[in-house]
């Protein structure tokens, strides 16, 4: 058995949609960086988006495990022109309703699909999994790369992975086996 522990970036406190914008993490909660770092297994590699926020809390969390190269399939949903807006800025309410309440093909302009970000970031995933497969995997990401894996895990449609909730320095941890993936908690915080 493996454990992949999905973990959330720290805080950006934006009140918009954030995908590839680089915001840094707020990480001044260091009691809950620490029981976070603490909770998560010892011996377990690191890796996370190269987005900043994603990238200083690996940092903050990673302690004496090792640590694997950042990598950009691991971000957020490209939210394209809608990236930074407020849901009622965006213009096309219908498209962006659609977005939401059907998730799959549908896209922001100039962004991703949901199908899109679930395969970017399975690929991620399974690439770090295969290329160190004796070990478990510490993924810091972003909620949208979170809920493909565990829409994976549990298998979801994505409209119900959009209903869980995956807050800031959280943990949905998914044990890995012969007979497939189970999901062992989702949204945990220590």
């Amino acid at each position: 058995m493996r454990r992949l522990c999905l973990v959330r970036h720290g805080p950006t406190h934006a009140k918009t949609m954030v995908g590839w914008s680089d915001l840094p993490a707020d990480l001044s909660d260091h009691a809950a960086i620490a029981r976070l770092a603490e909770h998560l297994p010892a011996d377990a590699l690191v890796i996370s988006s190269d987005l900043s926020r994603a990238v200083a809390t690996a940092d903050a969390i990673q302690g004496a495990r090792m640590r694997l190269p950042h990598d950009p399939d691991l971000r957020e949903m490209n939210f394209g022109d809608w990236e930074l807006q407020r849901f009622d800025e965006v213009e096309d309410q219908e498209t962006y309703r659609a977005f939401w309440e059907t998730p799959g093909d549908v896209k922001p302009p100039n962004g991703e699909s949901w199908h899109e970000l679930e395969a970017r970031v399975g690929k991620a995933v399974d690439a770090a999994l295969a290329a160190h497969p004796d070990k478990d995997l510490i993924v810091v990401a972003h909620f949208g790369a979170i809920l493909t894996q565990l829409q994976r895990s549990e298998k979801l449609t994505a409209y119900e992975a959009f209903s869980h909730r995956i807050d800031n320095l959280s943990v949905t941890e998914i044990d890995i086996t012969k007979s497939g993936w189970h999901t062992m908690t989702i949204n945990h915080t220590p």
